[in-house]
């Protein structure tokens, strides 16, 4: 994710960092390049077809509607899974809170806290496909990590992990029912939270919505150079050029936050939510706790 003030205006048309411009640069110059082909020819080989430029601004707002519409639907997503791992920051608080009040200290408690943790990083491990050993193996040992990662799911493998902890400490008595009943809910609310972000990230926007707005807006690109040889003559590439950079850019844009989980610039920072959750767990423990994660080169991740 992208953490930096807002460049002033004249910096503003030089930032590359986070914009969709590298991505999308040659399908804007082969739309500029298609509007001079078109000009020369139309002026010195044969006359080509002209498009009303009414029509063509009438193609332009409903495509345009089409893509704010997308565009909003990509953003609901990534602001849900943005809110999904806030949850799952503060249930880990809240879980702390609560074993101090209802278990007290000990290894029980050490033991369910440290599961919280590993829980965070397989989730990430689960959401980013990458392998997250090396960050619970400090946490819950070499051996469990082995067997929570053997799992299907191994984040709700540390979720059972922490219900079989307090199951036991129920039947030890060492845990009153509304404390078991409130942790219960604390464990509860952190499956909800991943379940959510397991829909975000297994179900994308339905495919043929995204083909109709893609195949559109080509069409429509296509097709303006043919509009702009009465209106703008030799200006038409540069209007073709920044007509071309909206509608591919907002394209671009939905779906870079259509799946907010991947690791790039403008992906949620999955690392710095599990180093705050860690951070959490350490002073709960009365542990030393880890230095939060900084932007490096204004990227946070």
């Amino acid at each position: 994710m992208i953490v930096r003030d807002s460049p002033s205006s004249l910096k503003l048309f030089f930032v590359v960092q986070g914009s969709v411009v590298p991505k999308i640069i040659g399908r804007i110059i082969g739309v500029a390049l298609l509007s001079v082909l078109v000009l020369l020819i139309d002026h010195h080989v044969i006359t080509l077809p002209h498009i009303s430029i009414g029509a063509m601004g009438v193609f332009g707002v409903a495509l345009s509607l089409f893509l704010g519409f997308r565009n909003n639907a990509a953003y609901d997503r990534w602001w849900e899974a943005r809110k999904l791992w806030g949850t799952m920051i503060a249930d880990v608080r809240n879980l702390g809170r609560n074993l101090s009040i209802f278990v007290g200290k000990g290894s029980e408690r050490d033991h369910i806290l440290s599961c919280a943790v590993a829980f965070a990083h397989l989730h990430r491990g689960f959401l980013r496909n990458i392998d997250v050993r090396t960050d619970i193996v400090g946490w819950i040992g070499e051996e469990k990590s082995a067997a929570m990662i053997a799992q299907k799911n191994p984040a709700d493998a540390a979720l059972r992990s922490m219900a079989d902890q307090v199951g036991k400490l129920a039947k030890q008595d060492a845990i009153s029912g509304f404390g078991q009943m409130t942790i219960s809910q604390t464990l509860s609310s952190l499956a909800l939270a991943q379940a959510g972000c397991e829909r975000i990230v297994t179900t994308p926007l339905p495919f043929v919505y995204s083909l109709l707005v893609r195949r559109t807006t080509y069409l429509y690109c296509g097709l303006l150079p043919f509009a702009l040889i009465e209106s703008t003559i030799w200006f038409a590439p540069v209007f073709a050029a920044v007509v071309a950079y909206v509608f591919f850019g907002l394209q671009a844009v939905t779906n870079e936050l259509e799946l907010p989980f991947r690791n790039v610039q403008n992906g949620l920072p999955l690392d710095s939510m599990c180093r705050m959750i860690e951070i959490s767990a350490c002073e709960a423990l009365g542990r030393q706790p880890p230095a939060a994660l900084s932007a490096v080169d204004h990227v946070l991740t």
